[in-house]
């Protein structure tokens, strides 16, 4: 029997230190490498804090370009979809509510053309980007209300863009906040 406690023990104290310690010191090294020092990458304006670029945050102002939906009110520490199937009546309300609600704030948009993350949560809850498309279809609303050309808010919306790692892994995605820093900062 000492034959079989004695390594069982060892081996139990060594993927203690392994993955209690050492385990967690790594990834807490890596993190420090990462941008923000591994408390999030923070976004500043003129020296004050304004949001973090990996949290998504409410715009409901028509002059800016809007978030997608949020299942938990874009609450960090609640982060969750709503749970809700395709097939949930209250689920489907939801999201033509949120369709009503974008046609009126962006008329000449046909229900089809709008993407469907404009109208349905992510699974955080908390997603900070959007597509390009889902950007550019809210294009013409914000000219028209802030007196820009079109043709310059979309440049702005390609220089916001950030294309996927090495061409190759993720899709273009477009972040809001800054987005949105960008638009006040056109003259």
């Amino acid at each position: 029997m000492k034959k079989y406690i004695s390594p069982s023990i060892k081996l139990t104290v060594l993927f203690i230190i392994l993955l209690s310690v050492l385990y967690p010191l790594l990834i807490a090294g890596v993190a420090k490498l990462s941008p923000g020092g591994g408390r999030g990458e923070t976004v500043t304006v003129n020296g004050k804090v304004v949001g973090y670029a990996n949290i998504g945050q409410k715009f409901t102002d028509d002059k800016y370009f809007q978030s997608r939906p949020s299942a938990v009110n874009y609450n960090a520490a609640g982060s969750a979809g709503s749970n809700k199937g395709p097939s949930n009546p209250d689920y489907l309300k939801q999201v033509q509510e949120r369709i009503d609600s974008f046609l009126v704030h962006n008329p000449g948009v046909k229900k089809e053309e709008i993407p469907a993350e404009l109208v349905t949560a992510s699974g955080s809850g908390l997603d900070p980007d959007l597509s390009p498309a889902a950007a550019q279809i809210q294009v013409k609303r914000i000219a028209e209300i802030r007196k820009l050309d079109e043709a310059k808010l979309l440049a702005l919306v390609d220089q916001q863009t950030e294309k996927p790692l090495m061409g190759l892994f993720g899709p273009a995605k477009v972040n809001v906040l800054k987005l949105n820093i960008a638009l006040n900062e056109l003259k």
